[in-house]
């Protein structure tokens, strides 16, 4: 990969992607102008804006969306869904090679949910293993949007040969930020340790989901921290993208 574009690159996950690959040539590529990075600018709902931007790339990590798991219907379509399809048209249209899409562990969030009625997904205290290739579940519009676009990667991986991650992120915190959490419920603190995905994690899985030799044109793939409260499986994400986690958040907690 010589040339690597980064939508949604201001966010907390593009910055540690940034990091990640700061020894390819990347461009950022952000909703507005930021004083610290220097990107180009572009609403990923703009079809036409986002073809120009991406045009002579090599790959793509397409993390720009409503990050949000109360977001409306309108805004995951426009945004999520629509946004994200505009972004696979381009890779098409420009020959990409690969596209990493940022989907959600909110993607099968209804798996071991403590309260599927309840307006916040949290976790049962005996949560069973979650797969890759167990049926999405999402828990939220948000996560419907991210389970649309990992069926988007798909089928252009099918159609067209595009290489796919479709990478579902846990819960990317600090170290004192996952601290914070466990003053909340019971059911929060334990949501949290089973996601928490370290920024030095964080960086490692982007940059094995960019350039990993990929064992088929279409990898899903789960992206958290080593934790021992886990139940996202990792072994098809170390196996597909040879990504080790070395952090694990009862260590950060003890």
């Amino acid at each position: 990969m010589t040339r690597i574009a980064v939508t949604g690159a201001a966010g907390n996950v593009g910055r540690e992607t940034l990091a990640a690959l700061e020894e390819y040539d990347v461009t950022p590529i952000t909703h507005s102008e930021h004083d610290d990075i220097e990107s180009q600018v572009c609403d990923v709902t703009d079809d036409q804006r986002v073809s120009e931007v991406l045009a002579g790339h090599d790959a793509v990590v397409h993390l720009a969306a409503n990050p949000s798991p109360e977001a409306d219907w309108r805004s995951t379509v426009d945004v999520n869904i629509e946004g994200t399809r505009n972004v696979f048209e381009a890779a098409r249209e420009h020959d990409i090679d690969r596209v990493v899409f940022a989907s959600s562990n909110h993607a099968v969030g209804m798996y071991n949910a403590d309260d599927p009625a309840g307006t916040e997904t949290m976790v049962t205290g005996h949560a069973h293993p979650v797969y890759p290739d167990d049926l999405p579940r999402p828990d939220s519009y948000y996560g419907v949007s991210k389970v649309t676009g990992e069926a988007l990667g798909t089928y252009f991986a099918d159609r067209h040969g595009i290489e796919v991650v479709n990478l579902r992120i846990g819960w990317l915190l600090s170290e004192d930020e996952l601290r914070e959490t466990q003053t909340e419920s019971d059911e929060h603190a334990r949501f949290s340790r089973a996601m928490w995905l370290s920024p030095r994690d964080c960086r490692n899985v982007m940059h094995a989901s960019v350039t990993a030799e990929l064992p088929e044109s279409t990898v899903i793939a789960h992206a958290t921290s080593r934790n021992d409260d886990r139940f996202l499986s990792l072994l098809e994400t170390e196996r597909a993208l040879g990504y080790r986690p070395r952090d694990n958040a009862s260590e950060v907690l003890d």
